[in-house]
């Protein structure tokens, strides 16, 4: 069993783009401009906008942030986002999810010009993407794509089972993996809430990639000796042995199910990481298109 670090190879990516940012700066050319709507104050998406902000200024990339009140009207909101649609010195941004229960996401996300959906989901983008042409990836794929290449992870001709059928993960990744290329070329099966004997397809595939959201969902018996497993599950899951009063758990059942994987992403610190890196590549992505 081998490590998928996501950590570790998301701090190479920013370091990366690190370095291509500097080199702008050395040009005397301005730097690419991310932003960020958040709505509300659900913890755990003020975390990821933080840390997303962390990034940027990390890898010197400059970031704007907008945080409105959980009452604000999707009349006002969608409003908001046509001011970042036409701000010339914003490359791309991002609306943080999930939104306030009045407020109708898909019309939040058309709102968004696609030229500057960094996150990847405004059906134009979604569009191109299955067309196999040049766009916004979804961060979480984008960054499990990444993860494969960079790990050689042979995806060639492979059985690929996808857990999920997300618009922001699991959709997705049923495309990319079977777009033509490596990573892709993989034949896959797509499975969801409503699939009967789930188990049937998971022990014969060679890679599984789990989005469900149901800490240690996946078992070892569920899969063959030497599948790749990409856990995108992260829950809260009470611990009263943690400070914190609870713990990160995964869908995977990691210290059985690694045991027979080749591969494995751990939660936290694989796909997680990965996923914000990402959106930093396609803010670069969108600077550089509008360049």
């Amino acid at each position: 069993m081998q490590i998928l670090d996501g950590i570790k190879l998301a701090k190479e990516i920013k370091q990366e783009i690190k370095e291509l940012v500097q080199n702008y700066k050395d040009q005397g050319v301005r730097v690419p401009h991310l932003g960020a709507i958040l709505v509300g104050s659900n913890g755990a998406s003020q975390t990821y906008v933080d840390n997303k902000i962390k990034d940027c200024h990390f890898v010197g990339i400059e970031s704007s942030e907008l945080r409105l009140p959980d009452t604000i009207s999707q009349e006002d909101l969608i409003a908001e986002i046509e001011k970042w649609n036409n701000d010339e010195t914003l490359d791309g941004f991002i609306v943080q999810l999930p939104l306030p229960k009045h407020i109708d996401q898909e019309a939040v996300i058309n709102a968004i010009d696609p030229k500057k959906d960094v996150d990847g989901f405004h059906p134009m983008n979604f569009g191109k993407m299955a067309l196999e042409m040049e766009t916004f990836l979804p961060a979480t794929p984008f960054g499990i794509m990444e993860m494969l290449e960079r790990y050689n992870i042979d995806t060639t001709g492979k059985h690929t089972v996808v857990i999920g059928r997300s618009r922001i993960v699991g959709r997705p990744m049923s495309i990319l993996m079977s777009k033509n290329g490596n990573p892709g070329n993989s034949t896959v099966t797509l499975a969801h809430s409503k699939t009967q004997n789930l188990e049937q397809f998971t022990k014969e595939a060679d890679i599984v990639i789990t989005a469900l959201g149901v800490p240690g969902f996946l078992k070892a018996d569920m899969i063959k000796d030497g599948a790749v497993i990409i856990d995108v599950g992260i829950t809260r899951v009470d611990d009263e042995t943690n400070p914190r009063g609870f713990k990160l758990a995964g869908d995977v059942d990691f210290d059985n199910v690694k045991e027979k994987a080749s591969w494995i992403t751990p939660v936290p610190g694989g796909v997680g990481p990965m996923t914000r890196a990402m959106l930093l590549k396609n803010t670069l992505l969108a600077y550089n298109n509008k360049k």
